[in-house]
């Protein structure tokens, strides 16, 4: 199971390596570094190499792909590392909408301040690659000294804008990369994800979306997490709950309801061991089992004092089922008690569960919440973000400055250190250039987070933006993007970057 860097860090003192060894053949080495160019080293015939399995750490300067030091020693060998600027950002909205709720700043935060090579895994490169000793002499002691501006976690954000902005050399810069986007990608993925399916549920009046989706989730945390950034509730996963204080929460398994001889000693016991409990009432007969629940529920009232709280359905036709057990709570003055739906959903079922007429007050959402999935139903697609990590300015060793830029289409970038400001009354979102005036009134989104390392609380942040969202913005489908303007004095420098490298951009 993968983790995130931001959980693994917390934990990775205690980690103990393991005595298992395993032994490769020369074959099995050549085999494993196969992707590696003829320049890799490679061991002779007769050597044999002992791997040491570890239990899982965090080993922060080699969160890279082979190519960032790859790049970092050119770019040393050739003595070009300059103040480069990067911009993070991505090119579309995931899941047919309009916006991203910027989640994962706080573990890609805690990946730069924890950025370095231990002597282990210096050897390791020296392995891999016939680096100089004296680049890994300075590997040995990089740290991160540039600058970071980011919108802070809960902010809402919008394609083409940059929500991060790194200024560092470039060896720094370039080392960073795949670790930022690896923190970013998947949290903004989930949050935006929690955002929308939290905003479905809310159809006529409110109700509380749980996030189950721990047995689904490729990265557990993260997902509890960008969920509770994104408006969920509570977490099932009570790792989550112990490391970020998240409220847990959890209803009752089919299996301890086959468990017992009969449904009704199942819910007895389950009523006799909490003060207020959840019953499960689709194992057989969601129908037959709603009068189980009430008269249990009834009984241990009276004679315990114990509050069933909600009934849960988790399959069969929901709709009907959840207005017939409404009707039958009501008729026997338990009014109070919520039934809770799940079972494989996601913001478009949930509408149109509730656009049926449903009579669900809660949710508990999984796989689509751990998976960060689209929809194959409406063609929309999802798992993954897709950010990337631009250079867009390089600040030489004599301090002439060059705006850097790709000319590729769809993937052409926009050269220059730049900033963005948002209308006050979300009308559009301005892209420009650092120096360039700030539109008089508009808000700056762009704020320093490796200078003064103060984070606000992300999930208040993340529900006051949404709420500010334009409804036609906020849509689970749009009709139009939301207006993100480049200023004309940052169109004009894309085209004199274009003339440098001989690229014209295409009107």
């Amino acid at each position: 199971m993968r983790q995130t860097a931001s959980s693994i860090l917390k934990r990775s003192e205690h980690v103990q390596p393991s005595h298992r060894h395993i032994t490769m053949s020369h074959m099995q080495k050549s085999s494993a570094y196969s992707t590696m160019d003829t320049n890799s080293k490679i061991a002779s015939l007769s050597e044999v190499i002992t791997m040491h399995r570890r239990a899982p750490g965090f080993h922060p300067g080699l969160m890279t792909d082979m190519y960032h030091p790859d790049s970092a020693y050119v770019s040393w060998l050739t003595g070009l590392n300059g103040l480069t600027t990067f911009d993070l950002y991505t090119r579309s909205a995931p899941f047919g909408g309009a916006y991203l709720l910027v989640a994962g700043l706080e573990a890609a935060m805690e990946f730069v301040q924890a950025f370095r090579y231990t002597p282990d895994e210096i050897k390791f490169l020296s392995h891999i690659r016939d680096y100089d000793s004296a680049f890994l002499d300075e590997l040995s002691s990089l740290r991160f000294t540039g600058e970071i501006l980011a919108l802070p976690e809960g902010s809402i954000a919008f394609p083409n804008e940059p929500f991060m902005r790194v200024t560092a050399p470039f060896r720094e810069a370039i080392l960073l990369e795949a670790g930022l986007l690896q923190a970013v990608n998947l949290a903004t993925l989930i949050a935006t994800k929690a955002s929308r399916i939290v905003y479905a549920a809310q159809k006529g009046r409110p109700r509380r979306v749980a996030e189950f989706a721990f047995r689904r989730a490729q990265e557990p945390l993260t997902v509890a997490r960008s969920s509770y950034i994104g408006g969920c509730a509570s977490t099932s996963l009570l790792l989550a709950a112990y490391e970020y204080r998240l409220p847990a929460t959890g209803t009752v398994p089919h299996a301890l309801i086959e468990l017992f001889p009969t449904e009704e000693e199942a819910f007895e016991a389950i009523a006799n061991a909490y003060n207020r409990y959840t019953l499960l009432l689709d194992t057989y007969n969601p129908r037959n089992a709603i009068q189980t629940a009430i008269e249990v529920a009834l009984r241990t009232q009276e004679t315990l004092g114990h509050t069933l709280a909600a009934v849960r359905l988790d399959s069969g036709d929901i709709v009907a089922d959840s207005i017939y057990i409404r009707d039958k709570l009501d008729k026997a003055g338990l009014s109070n008690v919520r039934i809770l739906a799940s079972g494989d959903l996601d913001e478009w079922k949930i509408t149109e569960l509730l656009e049926a007429g449903a009579a669900i007050d809660s949710f508990g959402v999984g796989t689509a919440l751990g998976s960060g999935s689209g929809s194959p139903e409406l063609g929309i697609p999802g798992g993954a973000l897709g950010a990337v990590y631009k250079e867009v300015w390089y600040v030489d060793e004599t301090g002439t400055e060059f705006p850097k830029v790709k000319i590729a289409g769809s993937k052409s970038t926009f050269p220059g250190k730049k900033e963005i400001y948002r209308h006050p009354q979300w009308e559009e979102d301005v892209i420009q250039l650092a120096h360039e005036p700030r539109p008089e009134n508009y808000h700056r989104l762009f704020r320093p987070v490796m200078r003064n390392g103060e984070m606000i609380p992300v999930r208040e942040l993340a529900q006051q933006n949404l709420e500010m969202l334009p409804a036609r913005y906020r849509a689970l489908i749009v009709e139009e993007p939301y207006p993100v303007r480049f200023s004309e004095g940052l169109q004009a420098l894309r085209i004199q970057a274009s003339q440098l490298v001989n690229k014209p951009v295409q009107e």
